[in-house]
């Protein structure tokens, strides 16, 4: 590639740019420099955040990468929340709007300074899907280095501890199960260093479809954080940064519907999380693509669940990456996806590999269960979807009819079931939690995590307009839209409203009349929500849980095909 066809061109080249490389000179660099590819070194590393605490040591791997195939690396962090800090308080509305913020401040600091490529290291919750989006915006040649999931935690006779575990003990504790000062030990143990949960929660699930997209080398998304292997996939990520750029390999060519069903599959085989029907949705939508709802539901129907991971398996992702990792994943889904569609490193199928243990990788012919891990329920009550992680649920709970207990916060319904509020039976309802009336679709785990520690999960179901972490176990039902602070049915739902769910037919009905709800409609009023910064732009521009929550405005798609 000539110098002239880089974009990084507009300030390293010409007369009229010799300011422009006296600031770069400032930097460090030298006039041997001028002519190379420039390439962002895009980290989320911060210090509240175990599973990026490990990134500046992969950075450096990143920049040798890219400095040994001729090009400059150009590093800068975006932020990064982390949701399990967030949980249970009004922090919790931030995460969502944090995938926005790290998508813009991406593309700000690319197009700005006109660099020619990116090597991407999200690893927690929304910094993958932000990440992502940027890549798609700028279409610049862009690959990811997941920051790897962490080891499993032990103590005494727990084995394999996850986050989830962690939350499911204050139910087990409430419940006069397990003795608080057992608990206090366990805390100490259960997360033994940096990396992202060790489950399926949603920052593994989102850098295992990164993976699926074709967005990172072959096996690098379950990489452990703490492996040596991660730091070999960060020089060879710095390294094909470079050839990408040369070659013109941007993401519009990876990105493609072809591409996003691949995903859809893989993530209905994992049991991935919820919240990747949003971020997928999001990302189709800055692609342009055309993608819903009912997409999702259509590819669990064709699909099985096939991996024995938690929190819809047995087992810590470690033991995933053990089977194989994504390349036995992808090879077991083979004949379902469309392997021949272009990636990072060549096409889909020069990456896969048998898994080495078919227990928990197992074949198409004997799944864990006969449907993807996710379903989409419709109803009076959800007229536009909601999502539940059937992978997840009790065979008991798939279907449930019981009276509604409605709570208008997530506090308030953790509240009550603290205090034997809640009994078998309910079908909790918590709403204002959405994009708009949470702000920022707050996830209800914590209310989730007591309920499956309490074993009240094969008895009470939830259903919400918020949405849920990854690592959510039990007949939790989220994402309802419209939602209720728009004024959808949820908002209408009264004390003792029958509610019935059906999840193997995907219905989700309020048993009130039609005219009830007309009166009630007329009675009702939205709460208010006195908001500033971040949340009130984020608020003045979201679409709904059905459209990826995304806060952009509507424009042209390309027709999927």
């Amino acid at each position: 590639m000539s110098k002239a066809n880089l974009r990084s061109s507009e300030v390293t080249q010409g007369l009229e740019r010799a300011a422009h490389r006296a600031l770069l000179y400032a930097m460090g660099l030298g006039p041997e420099d001028m002519g190379k590819p420039l390439i962002g070194v895009v980290s989320s590393y911060t210090e509240i955040v175990p599973g990026h605490r490990h990134l500046r040591e992969l950075a450096i791997a990143v920049r040798e990468g890219i400095r040994e195939a001729g090009g400059v690396p150009i590093e800068f962090n975006t932020i990064a929340i982390c949701d399990g800090l967030c949980q249970g308080h009004v922090g919790m509305r931030y995460p969502l709007p944090s995938r926005e913020v790290i998508a813009d401040s991406v593309e700000l600091m690319v197009e700005a300074h006109r660099l020619d490529g990116m090597v991407l290291m999200p690893a927690c919750d929304k910094t993958v899907p932000g990440q992502i989006i940027a890549a798609v915006r700028t279409d610049i040649p862009s690959i990811i280095l997941t920051g790897g999931p962490m080891y499993p935690g032990r103590c005494g006779e727990h084995k394999d501890l996850t986050l989830t575990d962690m939350r499911e003990f204050v139910g087990q504790v409430k419940a006069g199960r397990l003795p608080q000062d057992k608990l206090a030990a366990i805390e100490e143990r259960a997360l033994p260093g940096p990396g992202s949960c060790a489950m399926l929660g949603t920052a593994n699930t989102m850098c295992a479809l990164a993976e699926a997209l074709g967005l990172t080398l072959p096996g690098c998304s379950l990489v452990h954080a703490a492996d040596a292997g991660k730091l070999r996939l960060a020089r060879q990520s710095g390294r094909r940064a470079v050839e990408m750029v040369r070659e013109g390999l941007a993401p519009s060519k990876i990105i493609t519907p072809q591409s996003l069903r691949n995903a859809i599959i893989a993530d209905m085989a994992l049991g991935g999380s919820t919240n990747s029907v949003l971020h997928l949705l999001a990302i189709a939508y800055e692609a342009g693509i055309e993608l819903s709802l009912d997409d999702f539901d259509r590819i669990s129907r064709q699909v099985p669940h096939i991996c024995n991971v938690k929190p819809s398996g047995a087992y810590p992702v470690q033991r995933l990456m053990e089977a194989g990792g994504m390349p036995g994943v992808l090879y077991q889904l083979r004949e379902l996806l469309d392997a021949s569609v272009q990636t990072v490193y060549g096409r889909l199928h020069d990456g896969l590999e048998p898994p080495s243990d078919e227990e928990m990788i197992r074949p198409l012919t004997s799944p864990l269960r006969p449907e993807g891990g996710i379903a989409v329920l419709y109803g009076n009550l959800a007229p536009q979807g909601a999502v539940v992680k059937q992978s997840a649920v009790s065979p008991k709970m798939m279907v449930h009819r019981g009276p509604a207990k409605p709570f208008d916060s997530m506090e308030e319904a953790v509240a009550a079931l603290m205090s034997d509020g809640v009994h078998p039976g309910d079908v909790v309802v918590i709403r204002y939690e959405g994009p708009k009336g949470g702000p920022g679709m707050r996830e209800m785990h914590m209310f989730a995590s007591i309920l499956m520690g309490m074993e009240l999960s094969e008895s009470v179901a939830l259903v919400t307009d918020g949405r849920f972490s990854g690592s959510t176990r039990g007949p939790c039902i989220g994402h309802i839209s419209p939602e209720a602070f728009e004024g959808g049915p949820l908002a209408l739902v009264e004390a003792g409203d029958m509610i019935s769910i059906d999840i193997p037919n995907r219905t989700l009905t309020l048993e009130v009349a039609d005219d009830e709800l007309a009166r009630r409609r007329e009675r009702w009023n939205p709460p208010e929500r006195p908001l500033k910064g971040a949340l009130a732009k984020y608020v003045a521009l979201a679409r709904s849980a059905g459209e990826g929550a995304v806060v952009a405005p509507l424009k042209q798609r390309r027709k999927q095909g």
